[in-house]
């Protein structure tokens, strides 16, 4: 019998963990919550005659009178921009949530047929007013200033009354749903916590009262701890084990060839996840100490964070030489004062992103991945392999 090669042979990995003893601990969480992935390495020879998409055009003027984002510009619902410098932000004139109060849910005619009524906001942050240059091609205290505003945003929101949860992404690209190239993200505030980071933030919490193996890794949910730090120098309680923390960790110690990890500098580290959905998926995360949230950041790890996302993003642009698209998205603790006073939640980015083998062909989630389970052809150490050999300078400044 011929010996098992990741890179070859189809697999499961498992995109989540619950350690054993978490669920004796926990009986009211359903221990069937468990993701795996299928890893099918050899499908990478399929041929494709299937759909192809075009590009985003890369020829897009500094400033386009049209556009309802660029400086001084009319939005399409009569509101003027003004003529800002750095980053601007807006409530959305086409919000998904509105503001408070809600009316009355009507009885429900079945247990199975509930409404719950949910509030907040939606923002739109522009990142800069120049209408051509997306994060790739933004100077580093450009996006300094992003991270700015949203730690401003993620305040502001956050503390407002009846706000349970703020999400602040971006949408990059057409195939991605982008409805102006003008580059811009989005921060919606909600009444209620979202179902993925919810789910994330139930396994992050089952993590940290399991007795899972540890190493020493920054232990976070109710303590603090470093690499550098020696026991004498930590709190009594040097805290409960963090489930991002520990992977990061493992991630790190492992050899860079044919590893996960990207890119890394002095407090961030980018990695295609071991369970990674998405072919050129990247989770971006803090791994010197545990962090619940950018409002935690000190100056030089914003300062990190700039610059990471900034390599990050210009690989992607140079994997495939075109304007890359991507859906990210920041989770972390989910206002700035909430219900997680045990510090469970720990920062970090994800990127996900649907080109598969060109600019042209996508990823579809559709088939077996809609009606049974998630499935990717390159293997995480394949993608992770493509993209460190990008190179950091971006191809149009070449």
């Amino acid at each position: 019998m011929m010996d098992f090669d990741a890179d070859t042979h189809p697999h499961r990995r498992r995109k989540s963990f619950v350690p054993a003893k978490a669920v004796l601990t926990t009986p009211t969480v359903n221990p069937l919550t468990n993701e795996f992935i299928l890893v099918s390495p050899h499908r990478t020879k399929r041929p494709w005659l299937g759909q192809t998409e075009t590009p985003q055009s890369l020829d897009l003027p500094t400033y386009d009178p049209a556009c309802y984002l660029c400086p001084g510009n009319s939005r399409s619902g009569g509101q003027q921009n003004p003529v800002y410098e750095n980053t601007h932000t807006f409530v959305n004139d086409f919000s998904a949530v509105l503001p408070p109060p809600t009316p009355p849910t009507p009885v429900a005619p079945h247990p199975l047929l509930t409404v719950n009524p949910v509030h907040g906001a939606c923002d739109v942050l522009i990142f800069h007013p120049r209408h051509d240059l997306t994060l790739a091609r933004l100077q580093v205290p450009d996006i300094q200033q992003i991270i700015a505003e949203w730690i401003r945003i993620y305040h502001f929101r956050g503390t407002q009354d009846g706000i349970k949860y703020v999400q602040i992404f971006e949408n990059k690209g057409a195939i991605m749903g982008c409805s102006n190239p003008h580059p811009h993200g989005q921060v919606w505030s909600l009444s209620e916590v979202p179902t993925l980071p919810g789910t994330e933030l139930e396994f992050l919490r089952r993590y940290s009262i399991s007795e899972a193996p540890t190493s020493n890794a920054p232990r976070g949910p109710k303590g603090m701890s470093c690499f550098t730090c020696s026991m004498s120098q930590l709190n009594l309680d040097p805290g409960r084990p963090c489930l991002l923390c520990e992977y990061a960790y493992a991630e790190i110690a492992l050899p860079i060839e044919g590893g996960r990890v990207v890119v890394k500098n002095d407090y961030w580290v980018a990695l295609v996840p071991w369970w990674a959905t998405w072919p050129f998926e990247i989770l971006l995360l803090p791994y010197t100490r545990h962090i619940p949230s950018i409002a935690e950041l000190s100056v030089e790890e914003q300062s990190s964070l700039a610059e990471i996302l900034s390599k990050v993003t210009v690989r992607y642009d140079n994997l495939f030489s075109c304007s890359f698209a991507y859906s990210m998205g920041i989770h972390q603790r989910p206002t700035p004062v909430s219900d997680d006073d045990e510090n469970i939640a720990h920062l970090h980015v994800h990127f996900s992103p649907p080109l598969l083998r060109s600019a042209s062909v996508k990823k579809f989630l559709v088939g077996f991945e809609l009606m049974a389970e998630a499935q990717r052809d390159l293997t995480p150490e394949q993608a992770a392999t493509r993209l460190r050999a990008c190179s950091e300078k971006h191809y149009l400044n070449e």
